[in-house]
């Protein structure tokens, strides 16, 4: 069957503002949208530039937005978003990125969030010669993250996003949740700083497109809400405020001063 590409294009660094380019490509709808970009890549348009490396679902590199929600090109078949012969597949890069060029986005930020909330195990008891056991009932409490390959879908489609350009985001409170739920980490009180302040879980309006979007099935807003459970549980009992609660106490303090000064 033939479809029609239509590509968002754009090269900012040459000052090319984004427009769009259609492609008429002859696909299996077994075929892979990342099959086609290939076809496009190496026989018509050498210049486009998209990322890939496993083809396999497994790095999470080809994420883009096909036909308006985020996918990865590998894990997307020509039938999925194409129905007949002569069909238009739209293809944009993700959003909430700065554009590198075409489909390539510039992930530095995102993976500075990553970074921030400490992707790594900081171990709840000291170095020993012996493992450090865990039960399958608390191996099954992070199954769901250790899935995430950091495609950034998520990241993508999130609309707080779009109001809140500083919040955290779903991927890297995902990998928080990966340490914060595992019985052999410190847990949350290494990342606290991070998650627990205005821009770190609370903008997270439940929206679920996270979850929807996710290639690997994870269930990203239910994580963010575990997260947010555990830390008020945390600061409840220690006696603490959450930063959610201090900042609605504040708006509240702020909205009645104004009536107190009128009286």
């Amino acid at each position: 069957m033939k479809i029609i590409l239509d590509i968002q294009r754009s090269n900012p660094q040459a000052g090319v503002e984004p427009y769009y380019q259609q492609y008429t490509v002859e696909a299996e709808p077994t075929e892979r949208v990342l099959d086609a970009l290939m076809t496009i890549k190496r026989s018509q348009d050498g210049s486009l530039a998209f990322r890939r490396s496993c083809a396999h679902g497994v790095c999470g590199s080809d994420a883009m937005r096909i036909n308006g929600t985020e996918r990865l090109a590998c894990k997307t078949l020509i039938r999925d978003v194409a129905e007949k012969s002569g069909d238009v597949i739209r293809i944009e890069p993700l959003e909430h990125f700065p554009v590198q060029r075409d489909l390539m986005v510039d992930q530095s930020g995102f993976f500075a969030r990553y970074r921030s909330v400490k992707p790594f195990l900081v171990a709840a008891v000291g170095v020993n010669e012996r493992e450090h056991i865990q039960s399958p009932e608390e191996r099954v409490k992070i199954d769901d993250p250790t899935k995430c390959i950091l495609c950034s879908a998520c990241f993508s489609a999130c609309p707080v996003l779009s109001e809140n350009p500083r919040f955290l985001g779903p991927a890297a409170i995902v990998q928080a949740g990966r340490f914060v739920f595992d019985s052999r980490d410190r847990g949350l009180e290494p990342r606290l700083d991070v998650l627990d302040q205005e821009n770190g879980v609370w903008p997270c309006e439940n929206h679920f497109q996270c979850t929807r979007v996710c290639p690997r099935g994870i269930k990203v807003t239910k994580l963010i809400n575990l997260t947010k459970r555990e830390i008020k549980r945390y600061r409840e009992e220690r006696g603490e405020e959450t930063a959610e609660k201090a900042e609605e106490e504040a708006k509240r303090g702020a909205e009645e001063a104004p009536e107190e000064g009128r009286t």
